[in-house]
């Protein structure tokens, strides 16, 4: 649909399945990171030096991130945590709003 020569203003658009493909791309990660922890992370209980564990970082970095900054983010915390970190209260970075993200923009 379009408006005055514009494409309507919705969250999904269907003439560009972006959205639609970022958000089945994040919810195959967060289902890959719930299989994780329901099986194989009973195997390592105690063994990440961060709160929160690295799986629940990750699931809430995907979920507040998308799948690709939210998996960037994990990745990093991954290889940070091993026995020659001291490890500790790690939380996920927060959202930056739109109006800090305007700031770096060249203008």
């Amino acid at each position: 649909m379009t408006l005055n020569g514009r494409l309507a203003q919705v969250r999904l658009n269907r003439q560009f399945p972006g959205g639609m493909l970022s958000f089945a791309l994040r919810e195959v990660i967060l289902g890959a990171i719930r299989v994780y922890q329901l099986t194989l992370a009973y195997f390592f209980v105690g063994a990440c030096r961060y709160e929160p564990s690295c799986s629940a970082y990750a699931t809430e970095a995907v979920a507040q991130h998308g799948a690709l900054k939210g998996g960037l983010f994990a990745a990093r915390r991954l290889c940070r945590c091993g026995p020659w970190c001291a490890g500790g209260y790690d939380p996920v970075p927060p959202v930056r709003s739109q109006s800090a993200r305007s700031e770096f923009i060249c203008r």
